[in-house]
């Protein structure tokens, strides 16, 4: 075979498999709710999709192309509720194509360039609500196939090429519709016959911009009621405007909405008489909007509009607004992002609610006189405050509302004396100063909302709250506390449910600061500088359902304290901090694992720290990792703690140990004194004089160890005890006395004596009580008192038969185990004579 023909032989099997497989086959959908919300947008597909469940109930099929819909198109979405099938090059729409769809309220055909639409197209759909058939090249409403939906509340069929407002028959069986937005068609002419079928529908907004309306025939709205009407950008001129005006006379509209689009200018000079025709028009509420060169003077401009509860002025520009007729009963004005060179202060006596946002020109504030004012929204404007907020600022004593918000500098000066009504109060972006000189908010004991985020307020004034004891919403992030702590300062704020201190660098909470806060809800702490997760501080948050300390520098918490957390507590946001991973902090790790269906995005949280575990995610840590470390740490522990233990024995035991090493030394060998006499320095005249005189010198005689003359000089007293006394002793005579029980080194050395007692076999104690002791200085040493109780002991007695007694008793317990020999004795007793002194 030749290569091409190789070469054919692959690529036609591979082509003929891709051709089979469809797009649909690849599972384009993507399922935003589980069996519930399917989003197919601008996957190509020729199709609707069978990968979809039976369940679905939103489903976005825009921007494919399907190009036509045949019967019974969606029977296998029973529960379907909106369908969007947004520019999807329909062309076809077939009878029945929707059958089946008994639950669908929302249809969104909008951009389809329907050139075949079955009469019974819409069949099927008992419960639609909301039609959008925007740019589908409908010419006409009058074969639009629609009459049959008796649920339908809305219905858009703007950007269309329909130019007759010739409402068809069908119009009158809508009796729930609602909304009618015919706007960006053709209409040039409205004519009485055109409206006949709507004159039973009171509750109908119309919406009719962008049309090139030039004739409305007058009394075509005669004794017509409707909801709404919306005519922007309608007019070429004030005059067209003016006369199209006049041609409403006689409708009751609750909301008329006149002038142009941003981008949709047509009235290049208006003029203040095209509003006459208002006159013969009742209205609730006026609104008007994008008009360029309005009238300076307005004087008579309102005068249609005397009776109307709701004036709205958007994006009209005039330098002053003045000249206001006295007897407005307006109760609600609105201007918005107006151009003006100063503070409009109108004196209306009836108004209740005045916005004035988001205009430019104006630079400070001018008194105002509102007696019956309950909403005041100057927010925006860019303005300056000199003094606020008291009722001389603001002659508004019933003013519940006040939003100051996005302004220049604000200067307190007063604490609302006077505005004692207010319930919401906003400062947010302006500048506030002299906060922290007095409690500025001390008369708003009503006020539930308060709003001082990014005013660059720095608390360093600890009732800077006082007097609020109703507020319930608290939001003051982007600010700076002093010492970048939490103070106390929400000991009267005890109603709180939600609490905002984001961004304002903070380190650290202070003891006690949330324990009057029982009824708090929400806390926001994200975007500070805590190190620490510090449940303590959350423990009297019993409420607490929200709590985000994300995007700080949390590193671990305290793994004891994490018990004390509010069990309340739904969701916690701990994303963005450098968690350290390291063994020391495995139960903190642990309990975060545990936590993790509390957690905002617990599945993104990342360690920081130790450099090996940096960028992996928190949740594969491992306790098991910390096993073998704990192991060696444990035993670490354990062999410092036996060696500590045997240093101190061997440092309390020394000599008793330095004993058993001598005994085991000369433990075969000849003892060179008799006996060891241990006694206080005290009772030395009663050893010189009557111990080594009698001993020494009788018969037989007995050689003593004594320390003042037998201890070698150089060696320590403690060496010298053990090796020269006990060592070389036979046995071990114990001076007991008042001055030998309070001498520490008398104890010392009896201590050593009951040891050597216990190593040596021959070894034997033999006490001598000198005078009669006190129990209870005897029982000062209990175990020379248990010893004396249960031993036989000597006892001096200086007397003539007493003394003959003791020391026939103490040569006989001296004899016990010693060799004597008379003439070997006799001899050592001459030498000693002998020797010179």
């Amino acid at each position: 075979m030749t290569p091409s023909q190789v070469l054919a032989g692959t690529l036609l099997p591979a082509m003929a498999f891709l051709a089979c497989v469809r797009p649909e086959s690849w599972e384009p959908c993507v399922e935003v709710v589980p069996n519930i919300t399917y989003d197919c947008m601008e996957q190509n597909l020729y199709k609707i999709p069978s990968s979809i469940p039976s369940s679905a109930k939103h489903l976005d099929l825009s921007f494919n192309p399907l190009m036509f819909l045949g019967s019974q198109s969606f029977t296998s979405f029973p529960e379907l509720e909106v369908l969007d099938l947004s520019r999807c090059e329909i062309q076809k729409i077939e009878d029945d194509a929707y059958w089946g769809l008994h639950y669908l309220s929302t249809l969104i055909l909008t951009g389809n360039p329907i050139k075949n639409l079955a009469p019974g197209a819409f069949s099927g759909l008992l419960s639609l609500q909301k039609l959008v058939a925007v740019e589908i090249n409908l010419s006409s409403l009058e074969n639009f196939p629609i009459g049959h939906l008796k649920t339908l509340k809305e219905l858009n069929v703007a950007h269309n090429l329909v130019r007759s407002f010739k409402l068809p028959e069908y119009f009158s069986h809508l009796n729930n519709l609602e909304y009618l937005d015919l706007s960006n068609n053709k209409i040039q002419n409205i004519y009485h016959k055109d409206l006949h079928v709507l004159y039973n529908n009171s509750k109908l907004s119309l919406d009719l911009s962008l049309n090139p309306i030039d004739f409305i025939q007058p009394g075509a709205f005669d004794k017509m009621r409707l909801q709404g009407l919306t005519l922007r950008s309608n007019f070429d001129n004030t005059s067209v405007m003016k006369t199209c005006i006049q041609g409403l006379a006689g409708l009751e509209v609750n909301q008329l909405v006149l002038g142009e689009f941003k981008n949709e200018r047509y009235v290049e000079e208006f003029d203040k008489s095209a509003l006459q025709g208002l006159c013969t028009l009742t209205i609730e509420e006026f609104r008007l909007s994008y008009l360029d060169d309005f009238p300076k003077n307005i004087n008579g401009l309102f005068n249609c509009l005397v009776n109307v509860s709701a004036v709205s002025l958007a994006h009209v520009y005039s330098r002053r607004l003045e000249g206001l007729p006295k007897d407005l009963k307006w109760q609600s004005l609105e201007l918005v992002k107006c151009k003006v060179n100063q503070f409009p202060a109108f004196s209306i006596p009836s108004l209740k609610r005045y916005s004035f946002t988001a205009n430019r020109g104006v630079n400070s504030f001018t008194d105002l006189t509102l007696k019956n004012l309950e909403f005041l929204d100057l927010s925006g404007n860019g303005m300056s405050f000199k003094g606020c907020c008291s009722v001389k600022d603001l002659e508004t004593p019933n003013l519940k509302y006040l939003n100051l918000s996005f302004n220049d500098v604000i200067s307190m000066s007063s604490n609302f004396m006077g505005l004692e009504l207010l319930e919401r109060l906003e400062f947010q972006h302006s500048t506030l100063k002299q906060t922290s000189q007095f409690s500025m908010f001390l008369s708003l004991s009503r006020l539930l909302y308060l709003d001082i985020s990014y005013t660059h307020t720095h608390v360093a004034f600890h009732g800077i709250f006082s007097g609020l004891f109703s507020l319930q919403v608290l939001k003051m992030p982007g600010n700076s506390f002093k010492d970048n702590t939490l103070s106390n300062i929400f000991m009267e704020v005890t109603n709180l449910t939600l609490l905002d201190i984001s961004e304002c660098q903070l380190e650290h909470v202070s003891q006690g600061v949330f324990d009057k806060l029982l009824r708090l809800r929400v806390l926001n702490m994200s975007n500070n500088h805590f190190l620490l997760l510090d449940a303590l501080s959350f423990k009297p948050l019993h409420t607490l359902q929200n709590l985000d300390c994300s995007s700080n520098r949390i590193a671990s918490s305290n793994g004891q304290d994490l018990q004390h957390f509010p069990s309340n507590l739904t969701t916690l946001n701990l994303t963005q901090n450098p968690f350290d991973c390291s063994c020391e902090h495995q139960s903190f790790l642990q309990w975060i694992k545990d936590q993790r269906h509390l957690l905002v995005e617990a599945e993104r949280l990342e360690c920081a720290m130790p450099p090996d575990m940096q960028g992996k995610m928190l949740l594969s840590f491992r306790n098991a990792t910390c096993q073998i470390p704990k192991v060696i740490i444990i035993v670490t522990v354990v062999s410092v703690l036996v060696v500590s233990v045997i240093a101190c024995l061997v440092y309390k035991f020394y000599f008793h140990l330095m004993l058993l090493a001598g005994c085991k030394k000369y433990g075969q060998g000849e003892n060179t004194y008799d006996a060891f006499v241990i006694y206080s320095s005290q009772d030395e005249d009663w050893v010189r004089n009557e111990l080594v005189k009698n001993l020494e010198e009788g018969v037989p005689p007995f050689k003593l160890c004594l320390h003042y003359r037998d201890f070698i000089p150089g060696v320590a007293i403690a060496a010298n005890i053990i090796q020269e006394g006990f060592h070389k002793s036979r046995k071990v005579i114990v001076v007991v006395s008042q001055h030998f029980i309070e001498s520490r080194w008398c104890i010392f050395e009896y201590e050593i004596a009951q040891t050597w007692q216990f190593l040596s076999s021959r070894a034997g104690i033999i006490f001598i009580v000198l005078q009669k002791l006190e129990k209870s200085l005897l029982r000062q040493q209990v175990e020379l008192y248990r010893l004396l109780s249960r031993n036989t002991y000597l006892e001096w007695e200086d007397h003539g038969l007493g003394r003959h007694i003791f020391w026939r008793r103490l040569r006989k317990a001296l004899m016990d185990g010693k060799s004597w020999n008379p003439e070997e004795q006799q001899m050592q007793k001459t030498a000693r004579k002998k020797q010179p002194l």
